[in-house]
């Protein structure tokens, strides 16, 4: 049976959803700790200041495990919840459409804020404007929706493959490290100096997002909202042989192409780009497979009830992130980027995460939402909701 912890939210909680949420919180943090901890965005190349062997094996470690998976989980669960949002607000005989509609307002205006004073990398305002997307297309059947998804994830490899094949030019390793040198030095700088960099890293973030992970994410949407018509989280015993499968597949391609996305020197040539688009949706979907049958299993039981409270609080808890890597690494606090080494920066995401399960458990024993997550619904229903439980 389905295991549904109790709730008052709007819509059903599902215990697995929450929990598969929080895991790709963690994949996430992995990936963004490193722009604030060296200012060499996205894993792109090492940071050069710390070129031991070790230090290289860590990068290329998470470069290849989590850079490109987790954001697509991620997406994946926003179209799914999407698909319980509908669900709940027909039970209720309510209007759907207005209050989507705050939210991803709500959600724009916050991923706005967390652009320009924290992490110009910011997904919230991609997710917002591509809501409206998903909102227009909701009633779409599973099918098509699932051959929507393998033709945006196609369009954007083709694109890529083209330009491979025209002999595009790739970024230059020196172009690179100048660009991380100056992002270094303005992140070191006072606060002022922060927000400015953020302020002029946000068109180039434009660009990439709507060439790259704006296509992308919104096939994950779509994937996620076939999911959630055949409710295929809410019990996932059935599915048991198919997530056998996911896995079968998606290990030996993700993990292949993540080797090959390695070689080719990473993110920084088209190539790379290309098969990291197509491999690394095998490999985000082997990982929430494996979860989702670990979830089933005793331990995994204990796991997940662990993880969930942070996944219900995914939105406080991803700001919060940013906010925490700020204050460490950047001018807005301490101010030791480019200082901590990468055993370093690892640990200190692993201390974050584990720090936000606890803390997480603990505010939602006493509360109904996270601190955003209350803003956002206050929003989204154009009233004061209860903030204790």
């Amino acid at each position: 049976m389905a295991r549904t912890p109790p709730s008052s939210d709007a819509f059903d909680r599902i215990l697995d959803v929450d929990a598969l949420r929080g895991f790709a919180l963690f994949g996430i943090l992995l990936v963004n700790i490193w722009y604030f901890a060296s200012g060499y965005a996205f894993h792109r190349i090492p940071d050069p200041a710390y070129p031991s062997w070790l230090d290289h094996r860590i990068h290329d470690s998470v470069a290849l495990l989590f850079e490109m998976k987790f954001y697509l989980l991620f997406s994946f669960l926003f179209g799914y919840s999407f698909t319980l949002q509908l669900d709940a607000a027909r039970r209720r005989d309510t209007a759907f459409r207005p209050r989507f509609l705050r939210r991803l307002a709500g959600l724009f205006v916050l991923g706005g804020l967390h652009a320009v004073l924290l992490f110009h990398g910011d997904i919230l305002t991609t997710y917002a404007v591509l809501g409206l997307v998903l909102l227009a297309v909701h009633r779409i059947r599973p099918r098509t929706a699932v051959i929507l998804t393998g033709l945006l994830v196609g369009v954007v490899v083709l694109s890529f493959g083209s330009m491979a094949l025209a002999e595009a030019p790739s970024v230059e390793q020196s172009a690179a490290l100048r660009a991380g040198e100056s992002v270094t030095a303005a992140l070191a700088g006072g606060p002022a100096s922060v927000i400015a960099q953020n302020v002029r890293s946000i068109p180039h973030m434009i660009v990439g997002t709507a060439r790259l992970q704006g296509p992308v994410a919104l096939a994950m949407f779509l994937l996620g909202l076939a999911a959630g018509r055949r409710r295929m989280l809410a019990d996932v015993s059935p599915h048991a042989r198919a997530l056998r499968l996911i896995q079968c597949v998606g290990y030996p391609v993700g993990l292949a192409g993540a080797f090959a996305v390695v070689a080719l020197g990473g993110r920084t040539t088209v190539e790379g780009l290309a098969l990291a688009t197509l491999t690394g949706t095998a490999l985000a979907a082997a990982y929430a497979a494996t979860m989702l049958r670990l979830f089933q299993t005793r331990m995994g039981r204990h796991i997940s009830v662990a993880l969930a409270p942070a996944g219900r609080m995914a939105l406080t808890n991803y700001l919060s992130q940013s906010l925490i890597c700020a204050l460490i690494f950047t001018g807005l606090g301490l101010g030791l980027i480019g200082q901590v080494p990468p055993a370093g920066v690892l640990a200190i995401a692993l201390g974050i995460f584990a720090a936000q399960v606890v803390l997480s458990a603990r505010w939602m024993r006493t509360h109904r939402y996270g601190p955003v997550e209350w803003i956002l619904r206050a929003v989204t229903n154009a009233e004061r909701p209860a903030w204790r439980r």
